[in-house]
């Protein structure tokens, strides 16, 4: 179904072949409870060269693609980065966080 293999493929072919409301971004955000933030697809202004930009109330929030770590499209994960624990995410952290959505 898929063809990329990073988060930025990922996402423009999600825009582009799919439906970009459909996904959840995963990214480290330090400072956030658990150092996780989790948005949706229809929350993405922009697909850029090194950073993924969100409509911001006040300012747009600029994400650079390596604290991306998970993509789900249609509640399916569909890009994983390969060691959570180099991220310093835990797995259970990332479980509660899913209960949440």
């Amino acid at each position: 179904m898929f063809r990329s293999k990073r988060p930025r493929d990922m996402l423009n072919e999600i825009k582009w072949r799919f439906d970009l409301s459909k996904c959840l971004v995963y990214y480290i955000h330090r400072g956030a409870p658990g150092d996780i933030k989790i948005v949706e697809g229809s929350t993405i202004k922009s697909i850029d060269r090194s950073f993924l930009i969100l409509e911001g109330f006040v300012n747009d929030v600029y994400i650079p693609y390596h604290r991306i770590f998970r993509i789900d499209y249609g509640g399916l994960p569909v890009y994983a980065r390969k060691s959570l624990q180099n991220s310093g995410i835990q797995n259970t952290t990332l479980q509660n966080k899913n209960q949440n959505i």
